[in-house]
């Protein structure tokens, strides 16, 4: 009975003495979750006063306001939670849990050691954010006072004034000006991101982006100066060719399209053609320069190859013109002397198949099977001629043949052939 007494007293004793830690830790643990509570309503509140879950269903955070109100109550929970961690290595100290207490209390103080970093990046988002934004309202307002979306379509060949009004422009979404806005807000932004990043000081993904964001920095020059070519080479083709154009229709170019255009099937415009041509050629050398620019050399290969190409189909092109031309001609030509519709047309359809082979050669478009083809379809005409002529023309060649033996035979027949053809001898 005396041990036993003596262990209540022990255990009495000893509650007796951890009584104040425990009361203390209670304590804790009430006013963590009393200050748990008033932090997660103000979040709350606050939130709400500043109607917060209307601008998340705006920006497309949220789908609808209540969606909008379960994020603003889940940011308060949020709150709730980060104070009772706050809270606990002071109430595992207070009753005596210092193991478990320390990875929270570490875990606590790398946050607080890693928040100032963690704040100067946002605030460098925030204020890169908003002066980028700021950049490109001007930068698209002046666009817009400028009208350089008429100004480019003057030179792209746009005549309809009305669609290029500012107020217009304004509602437009799809202009140069938004265009160039949009690009100047990124290039602004990318340098911005890299700043917040070097702040953050998280190597293993700040590195990874870092070189992706300077990779593009690093291509803008090349970009800009492409984008330069190229609508210099727009405007250099498009007057070069409306020029030839024009000046193709002034010398009366256009009068050698009668001979295609009289078939009613067609209405070309050959100066037109022309003009569009070398305005395409000039357009694609400028692209071929935009393409070095980007130092693309998978795309340089393939341009270069095309480029190396078009004489090629140039010169096809005109073999095949000037035979609908030519053989159009020669046909009329033929027409008005002999009479014969047939003929004209045999002969014009004779001269647009050895054109066609010629222009198939010119291609390098299987030359062995074309040159092959051409022999058989040539040898075949003959061979049908021959036919044709030995079948349908035997009674004809008959009575030549009959005709001629009949003349010697009264020739031979004659008094005094023998002896003129003795004197002869």
């Amino acid at each position: 009975m005396d041990n036993i007494a003596n262990s209540f007293e022990n255990a009495l004793a000893n509650f007796i003495d951890y009584l104040p830690q425990l009361l203390m830790g209670i304590l804790l643990i009430l006013v963590a979750w009393i200050v748990a509570t008033l932090v997660k309503k103000a979040i709350v509140k606050g939130l709400d006063a500043t109607n917060l879950s209307g601008k998340l269903a705006r920006w497309g955070a949220a789908d609808t306001n209540d969606q909008g109100n379960s994020m603003v109550i889940a940011l308060g929970k949020v709150g709730y939670f980060l104070v009772w961690v706050l809270f606990l290595p002071g109430i595992f100290a207070t009753f005596g849990l210092e193991s478990i207490g320390e990875p929270v209390t570490n875990m606590i103080d790398t946050a607080l050691a890693f928040l100032p970093n963690i704040i100067a990046a946002l605030i460098i988002l925030v204020l890169g954010f908003y002066v980028a934004k700021f950049v490109k309202n001007l930068v698209y307002n002046l666009g817009v006072a400028a009208n350089i979306d008429r100004m480019m379509s003057k030179f792209a060949g746009s005549t309809n004034d009305d669609d290029m009004d500012a107020d217009k422009v304004k509602d437009n979404k799809q202009t140069l000006a938004s265009v160039l806005a949009n690009t100047v807000y990124v290039l602004i932004l990318i340098p911005i991101i890299l700043m917040a990043l070097d702040v953050l000081n998280i190597d293993t993904i700040a590195e990874p982006i870092s070189e992706v964001l300077n990779s593009i920095l690093n291509a803008i020059p090349n970009i800009l100066v492409a984008i330069v070519l190229l609508a210099v080479g727009v405007v250099i083709a498009k007057f070069t060719g409306d020029m030839l154009t024009d000046l193709l229709r002034g010398t009366g170019f256009n009068k050698y399209s009668s001979y295609l255009n009289k078939s009613g099937n067609m209405n070309l415009d050959l100066a037109k053609i022309i003009g569009n041509t070398v305005a395409a050629l000039i357009g694609l050398f400028f692209l071929v320069e935009a393409l070095n620019a980007l130092n693309l050399e998978m795309l340089n290969s393939i341009v270069s190859a095309v480029i190396a190409y078009l004489p090629n189909i140039l010169f096809a092109a005109i073999i095949i013109g000037l035979a609908f031309i030519g053989g159009k001609m020669l046909a009329s030509a033929i027409k008005s002397s002999t009479g014969s519709k047939f003929a004209g047309e045999l002969v014009k359809y004779i001269v647009i198949v050895f054109a066609l082979f010629m222009a198939l050669d010119q291609l390098n478009f299987g030359s062995n099977i074309v040159n092959l083809a051409f022999l058989f379809i040539i040898g075949g005409l003959a061979v049908a001629f021959a036919i044709s002529f030995g079948l349908g023309g035997r009674d004809f060649a008959r009575k030549q043949l009959e005709r001629a033996d009949q003349k010697i035979d009264k020739e031979s027949s004659k008094p005094g052939s023998s002896s003129s053809d003795k004197s002869n001898l």
